[in-house]
């Protein structure tokens, strides 16, 4: 598709949350998105990323990004090479995405040339918190099959997982920790995790000093979030971690996310294929890549009060198919 006569715009949006959500870096309240809009005269294309201040980015310097590459010729091969793996490049590659679907009037996955599943089981995450009120928010969400807890790294953290099992002894458990752990935590409680039965640990060490996972025990598979954002990750994950997270907003859209995807499914990785908190504009890309992943983790839109018109229909801890008027 040429792109000399594409219209582009960016708008950053303030989405509310339902509820303040915790994390072992702090608290938020709201989403921030950026959505850019990319139209050829005929049809429209949209695309929507979170930018992340673990990464250095904010609103602003994902719209500066935006705003100097656009009255260049762009399209996605292109863009892969003129922005770097982040927000930016995300809701640019998610709109030229939808932008092809919509004038080829094929849906993006028939583009990518992947499998479409009706719908897939998310996890469903529970924000760091005591662990009565985990436990608490855990029964209040029963009818989800598959629970992602929040750690810390303090002492309370085997009783925030302990409560939440015994609140809810039915569901399957995760747990992510965002860097918040030492070795001697891990060590602490990893067995007792694998004894309330969870089935994965995310990112238990900061992304610059996770080498140590090369000697310590894995009685649960770990998982890497912050360390991996790309392709060109993977290499030193191998004696690290079990599984990777990806997210398109560290892969930069879905492209990159198409290629690592199945880079670390040859690599002998599971994939948990994961979102920040968003609305289903941010999901829908991410939605397509569920079908071939071991565990989803796209549940952005329920922590929000209120979400996009033709939004993803969540149901019983199941998502379904995009609609056409959301994405792709």
């Amino acid at each position: 598709m040429s792109s000399h006569h594409l219209e582009f715009s960016v708008a950053e949006q303030g989405w509310p949350l339902d509820t303040p959500f915790r994390t072992s870096r702090g608290a938020s309240t709201e989403a921030r998105v950026i959505v850019v809009t990319v139209s050829d005269g005929q049809h429209t294309g949209h695309g929507e990323a979170v930018p992340i201040s673990r990464y250095g980015q904010s609103p602003a310097s994902t719209v500066a990004q935006l705003e100097q590459i656009f009255p260049k010729c762009v399209d996605r091969k292109q863009i892969q090479a003129l922005l770097p793996a982040g927000a930016a490049r995300n809701a640019l590659d998610c709109a030229l995405w939808d932008l092809e679907a919509k004038a080829s009037g094929k849906r993006a996955w028939e583009l990518a040339k992947i499998p479409i599943v009706q719908s897939v089981e998310t996890a469903f995450t529970i924000s760091l918190d005591a662990p009565e009120k985990m436990a608490a928010a855990a029964q209040a969400s029963k009818s989800a099959p598959f629970l992602k807890l929040k750690l810390g790294g303090d002492s309370l953290d085997f009783r925030r997982v302990e409560a939440v099992k015994a609140a809810v002894s039915t569901a399957r458990l995760m747990v992510d920790a965002n860097e918040s752990w030492s070795p001697a935590h891990y060590r602490e409680i990893v067995s007792g995790l694998r004894g309330l039965g969870v089935e994965l640990i995310e990112q238990p060490f900061p992304a610059g000093a996770d080498d140590v996972l090369e000697t310590l025990d894995h009685p649960v598979p770990v998982c890497a979030d912050e360390s991996c954002h790309t392709t060109a990750d993977l290499p030193r994950l191998v004696n690290r971690y079990e599984a990777i997270n990806v997210k398109l907003d560290k892969t930069g859209g879905l492209t990159e996310a198409l290629l690592l995807t199945e880079r670390a499914r040859d690599g002998g990785f599971k994939i948990l294929i994961g979102c920040m908190v968003c609305t289903s504009l941010g999901i829908a890309p991410a939605r397509l890549l569920a079908g071939a992943t071991d565990y989803v983790d796209l549940d952005g839109p329920l922590l929000l009060a209120g979400d996009r018109h033709h939004r993803l229909s969540y149901d019983n801890g199941r998502i379904g198919i995009p609609p056409r008027e959301l994405w792709g």
